[in-house]
C-alpha cells in the first residue's frame, strides 16, 4: 500500500491528512493558522501537522511518497512558490522549500480549489470523467478544472477564475475590484446579499423573524423562509437560482465538460437548488441540442476534497 499526505492550507485552519493510494484518508492532524504570522512559522506548523498525520496513521514518514499542499492564492507549481495569497498576507513564498527544511520528501503545491477539484476528479463526483469543472460556493466562489487528468492553471497559474466572470455588468462590488462578477452573485456571501436587501425592503417577511432568531443572516435563511411560505424569500432564492445558472452555464459554454460540480454550503439545499439550475442551464446551454451533455452534480467529498486532491498532485504533475 502507498501513502501520501495532502495539507489543505486556510486562512482559519491548517489541515494534514494521510491518504491510502485508494483515496481513504487514514489519519488527520489540524492546527488553527493564526493569521497574520510570519509565512515561516505558517509553513513550521504546516509540516508539523503533517509529521503529526503520519505520526496518527502509526506511519513513519519514510512510508510517504510524497506531501501535496493546498493553498489559496496563486501558487507556481513549478516554482513551489505561493507567489500571492492574500488572506494569509504571502507574497513570493518558498513554501516548498520551507517544507522540504523539515521533511526531505517530494512537495507538490496547488491552488487550494484546483486541489479540491482533483479530489473530486480522482475519487468524488467527477471520478471517471476525462474533462471536470468544480465549482464551489462559499464565501467566494472558486473553481477548477481539470482536463485530460491534467489540472489547468493557466500560464501565470492563476487560471480557472470562473468567479470573477461578470455576469452582471456595472453590477454589485466584487472584492476583485471588478463589478458584476459571479461571485458577487452567487457566492454565499453574495445570497446573504441579498437576503438582507430583501429584509431591508420587506422587514415584516419570514426572512426578518428568522434572522432575528438566529441572530443573523445566513446563506440558508432565503431558502428556509421559502419554505415556511415566505413569498419574497421565494424571489430572493430564483435571483439566486437565476444568476448561479447563468454562471455555470457560462462555464460550461467555454470548456464543456463531462461533469460540471458544485459544492459549499449552499449545496446543502439538495434538488431545491439543482433541479431549477440544472432546467435552466440546458435552456441556454450553447451544446444543448448535442446527444452528449453535460453532467450538473453535488459534489460528494466536501472538506475532504482538498486533502485528497493535494495528497494526489504528485500524480497530476507526473
Amino acid at each position: 500500500m502507498k501513502y501520501y499526505v495532502g495539507i489543505d492550507l486556510g486562512g482559519t485552519n491548517i489541515v494534514a491528512g494521510v491518504v491510502d493510494e485508494n483515496y481513504n484518508i487514514i489519519a488527520k492532524a489540524s492546527t488553527k493558522t493564526n493569521c497574520p504570522r510570519p509565512e515561516k512559522e505558517i509553513a513550521d506548523d504546516m509540516a508539523k501537522m503533517a509529521l503529526k498525520a503520519v505520526e496518527n496513521a502509526n506511519l513513519t514518514i519514510d512510508q510517504i511518497e510524497w506531501i501535496g499542499i493546498g493553498t489559496p492564492g496563486i501558487a507556481n507549481s513549478s516554482t513551489g512558490i505561493i507567489e500571492r495569497a492574500s488572506n494569509l498576507g504571502f507574497k513570493n513564498t518558498p513554501m516548498v522549500k520551507y517544507i522540504q527544511e523539515t521533511i526531505n520528501k517530494p512537495v507538490f503545491i496547488e491552488n487550494d480549489a484546483n486541489a479540491a477539484a482533483y479530489g473530486e476528479y480522482v475519487a468524488g463526483a467527477a471520478k471517471g470523467a476525462k474533462n471536470a469543472v468544480c465549482i464551489t460556493l462559499g464565501t467566494g466562489v472558486g473553481a477548477g478544472i481539470v482536463i485530460d487528468g491534467k489540472i489547468y492553471a493557466g500560464s501565470n497559474f492563476a487560471g480557472a477564475e470562473v468567479g470573477h466572470t461578470v455576469i452582471e455588468v456595472d453590477g454589485a462590488q466584487c472584492s476583485c475590484g471588478r463589478k458584476g462578477c459571479f461571485e458577487a452573485y452567487s457566492s454565499a456571501t453574495g445570497l446573504i446579499r441579498m437576503t438582507k436587501e430583501a429584509i431591508a425592503e420587506h422587514p415584516d417577511c419570514i426572512m426578518s423573524k428568522m434572522a432575528e432568531e438566529k441572530g443573523k443572516v445566513t446563506a440558508r435563511t432565503s431558502f428556509d423562509s421559502m419554505r415556511a411560505g415566505d413569498k419574497y424569500a421565494k424571489t430572493v432564492v430564483d435571483k439566486y437560482i437565476k444568476y448561479l445558472a447563468a454562471g455555470i452555464t457560462n462555464t460550461i459554454n467555454i470548456f464543456q465538460p463531462d461533469v460540471l460540480c458544485i459544492g459549499g454550503g449552499v449545496c446543502n439545499e439538495g434538488d431545491p437548488l439543482l433541479l431549477p439550475v440544472k432546467a435552466l442551464v440546458r435552456e441556454e446551454d450553447f451544446a444543448r441540442n448535442s446527444e452528449k451533455k453535460t453532467e450538473i452534480v453535488i459534489a460528494k467529498l466536501g472538506n475532504d476534497a482538498g486533502i485528497i486532491g493535494a495528497a494526489f498532485l504528485g500524480k497530476a504533475n507526473a
